[in-house]
């Protein structure tokens, strides 16, 4: 996480909430067999746990339970000109929003697997309203049993949560203003708003 004290985000509710937003993100994890990186729908199951799955035949997957790893997941992110502060001297930076989980791995049983897929559809289904949502109800009599044997779950208990925050809180308000304003002209109004939102609090 970035080092100023500035960007530090502390508030763990946060943190899992945007975890729970962004829903996919990257793991990585260190095994006698090397390193991997791997991109995983995520379900924040409890304050200390996130559950996710892979794809079975996926190389990393028979050496993940018990490994210790760290998630990463990356929110809204965007490029500063210098040239938007109407400041002299500034250089070029890049403004971001991410979280990092860190904790060891356990391998979930058929049941928790089961239960992890549904609330992840469950999740997002929801955000797809007012459709109505899928269920796997509406599959056919053993297809998602038959289907859930090509992937594995894991759980990732807790031990660290990391967050930053890097909107411009060391700019000046008249600076942090002519950032915003470049970065509406520029199409990239989620990080514009989320700055904004920053000068406010």
């Amino acid at each position: 996480m970035h080092p100023n004290r500035a960007f530090a985000w502390n508030d763990r509710d946060e943190m899992l909430a945007f975890i729970a937003d962004t829903a996919f993100c990257t793991l990585f994890v260190a095994t006698g067999q090397g390193g991997h990186v791997l991109h995983v729908p995520v379900v924040v199951a409890a304050p200390d746990r996130l559950l996710f799955h892979v794809a079975r035949g996926n190389r990393a997957s028979p050496v993940l339970d018990g490994a210790v790893a760290l998630l990463s997941c990356l929110g809204p992110d965007a490029y500063i000109s210098p040239d938007w502060y109407g400041t002299p001297d500034q250089v070029p930076t890049w403004n971001y929003v991410a979280v990092e989980a860190e904790g060891r791995l356990r391998r979930l049983s058929g049941d928790e697997l089961v239960a992890q897929a549904d609330a992840l559809s469950e999740a997002h289904e929801a955000r797809l309203a007012p459709k109505p949502p899928w269920t796997r109800g509406k599959m056919s009599p053993g297809r998602f049993e038959a289907l859930a044997k090509a992937i594995v779950g894991y759980e990732l208990a807790i031990d660290d949560l990391r967050g930053t925050r890097k909107l411009g809180q060391n700019k000046e308000p008249a600076e942090l203003e002519g950032a915003v304003g470049g970065l509406r002209a520029a199409g990239r109004a989620e990080m514009a708003d989320l700055m904004a939102g920053e000068a406010a609090r």
